[in-house]
């Protein structure tokens, strides 16, 4: 569950932090004064939402930081397999802003956004003031499907995904083999020259490296022999060094054996002389053997030219030359033997399809199972929301291709008047439905997928009198094995409330800021004196309130006992 909300600079807000608790949290507030901005800022901080749209103006630093406690397995696996410290069961996930750059960290390692998203679907389901709007497309009726089912649906779109991509990679391989005649003919004109031009050339792995030392040796001649005789008189032995160190050895012989200092110099001397000496033949051999040729200058000038053309062409290197010409060999014997492998990529179009089609049998299948009991819970809990009456079905339809998730379009169907016949949500269904209907799906889904929080912006859009109650009465059930948090204008949502957060403005030294603050049994019942009397309340208006308030705890006590009873 979520267990702190801190955030720093967003709007209104400069600095609160507000702890939860387990239970149905309930937040209200006058029309304007930030509720909005606490969700918006939960919504930064999970990676969903941008701080240019909730960052105070001119702050340079802004901060959200949430805290959540969990027993989940998922979740520390997905935090194992990011490299993330495990805080026996904490998770603090925070979003900075500062100069206009954001940073996510988890655990208080530096994460990307897309991580942070990956987790936080583990923690927490946020339902936004318009989110039940994407009930009005199918594709989204088919993601719930899919979500319902994922446990079972888990390795046949694996397979059905790897199937597919086999098959589409095949069918692009066969509709570029489908040439005509003529284009057949060029192509093979073409590889026939590029694979001849790269034969040519008889090129050998590592020849330019060579070539290229020894292009450089001959380019630079005339000053390696004037460098070499200079070389050669410094250290020669009619007037070089080699003359010096000689003499100079046999002087030092004459007293070497008066001392023993004397003879480690003599023999050390004797070392050099003979360095010198081999020196002296190594260098004579290199001038004898340095001979520039034009002709073999030229010829590797050649050489390198062609090889560096080709490079142009075909690859970086030798090895990447050889390669290509590989490859357009293949290309070339695939041609010449066309019609063979032509037949050859039909039979595996044919094949990879006709197990594609089997794989999307299988999900449908599995899609058709899971939705007849999503169905029927559907149905349940639209009845637990007020729907008198209510007929809900899953309708399946084919496509018309099959696709990596299978071959399915599911659209749902609902009728809430007697004797009308089922027909799509999207052309049934006012905000004020669809937002129960989500209310009732985000129920299952959260109980099946075993989420530690939900967040309902709003939800009471569009509804009132016995609707609002049975829409608190589901809450107060679903809060029973989740938390729930909840911004909400109605009392008969407010009154249900196992902690209530008041969301206050003020004006403190000329500036507007948004302050929240957890409230007391009493509070509580002023809270929803106001949401009932508006700007006068009254005592009868404060009786009628603790009087709801009364009422209420006694019946989310019953909706609890019997949902624990089922």
């Amino acid at each position: 569950m979520l267990r702190s909300i801190h955030v720093k600079n967003m709007a209104l807000i400069e600095e609160e932090e507000i702890t939860l608790d387990r239970g149905l949290n309930i937040l209200t507030g006058e029309t304007g004064a930030g509720k909005s901005i606490v969700i918006g800022s939960v919504s930064v901080a999970l990676g969903i939402g941008s701080f240019k749209d909730y960052a105070a103006e001119g702050a340079g630093y802004a901060m959200v930081e949430l805290t959540f406690e969990t027993d989940s397995e998922a979740v520390r696996r997905k935090l194992e397999e990011a490299g993330l410290p495990d805080l026996d069961g904490i998770v603090v996930i925070s979003r900075n802003y500062r100069n206009g750059r954001s940073i996510s960290r988890v655990n208080g390692e530096t994460v990307t956004v897309a991580l942070v998203r990956e987790i936080a679907a583990l923690l927490i389901d946020i339902h936004g003031q318009h989110e039940h709007q994407s009930l009005l497309y199918p594709k989204y009726h088919l993601a719930l499907v899919d979500s319902y089912a994922q446990n079972e649906l888990s390795g046949p779109r694996s397979e059905c995904a790897s199937a597919y991509r086999t098959w589409s990679e095949v069918s692009a391989k066969l509709k570029d083999a489908l040439l005509d005649e003529k284009d057949r003919l060029k192509q093979i004109d073409f590889l026939t020259y590029e694979i001849n031009e790269i034969d040519e050339a008889a090129l050998t792995e590592g020849e330019d490296e060579s070539l290229e030392a020894q292009f450089r040796k001959l380019s630079h001649a005339q000053r390696i022999q004037e460098v070499l005789g200079e070389v050669a008189e410094l250290t020669g032995y009619d007037q070089g060094a080699g003359m010096s160190i000689s003499m100079a050895s046999g002087r030092l012989g004459q007293i070497a054996d008066l001392d023993e200092g004397l003879r480690q110099l003599s023999d050390t001397l004797i070392q050099i002389e003979d360095l010198c000496s081999d020196f002296s033949h190594s260098l004579s051999s290199y001038m004898d053997d340095f001979v520039y040729d034009e002709e073999e200058y030229r010829q590797i000038s050649d050489r390198l030219d062609l090889i560096n053309r080709l490079k142009s062409k075909y690859g970086r290197t030798i090895r990447e030359i050889l390669a290509y010409r590989d490859r357009q060999q293949e290309s070339l014997d695939i041609l010449t033997d066309y019609d063979a492998y032509v037949e050859g990529l039909k039979k595996k179009q044919r094949q990879s399809r006709e197990m594609l089609e089997k794989q999307c049998v299988i999900i449908t299948g599995i899609r058709k199972k899971a939705a007849a009991l999503l169905q029927q819970q559907i149905v349940q809990s639209l009845e637990e929301l007020n729907f008198l009456d209510v007929r809900f079905e899953i309708s399946f339809e084919k496509t018309p291709e099959p696709t990596a998730g299978g071959q399915d379009a599911v659209t749902f169907l609902i009728s809430t008047n007697p004797g009308s016949p089922v027909r799509p949500l999207q052309m049934v269904a006012s905000g004020g439905e669809l937002s129960r209907i989500m209310l009732g799906i985000k129920t299952i889904m959260a109980r099946r997928d075993s989420i530690g929080t939900l967040i309902f912006d709003e939800i009471d859009t569009g509804i009132s009198g016995r609707t609002a109650q049975k829409v608190s009465e589901k809450m107060a059930q679903l809060s029973e094995s989740c938390q729930v948090i909840a911004i909400t204008h109605l009392a008969q949502i407010a009154s249900m409330a196992d902690h209530h957060y008041v969301i206050e403005k003020s004006v403190e030294d000329g500036m507007t800021h948004t302050h929240v603050r957890a409230l007391g049994e009493s509070e509580m019942i002023g809270e929803l004196a106001r949401i009932l009397g508006g700007a006068r309340i009254t005592e009868a208006v404060l009786a009628s309130a603790a009087e709801m308030k009364q009422l209420a705890d006694t019946q989310k006590k019953a909706v609890r006992d019997q949902g624990a009873q089922s």
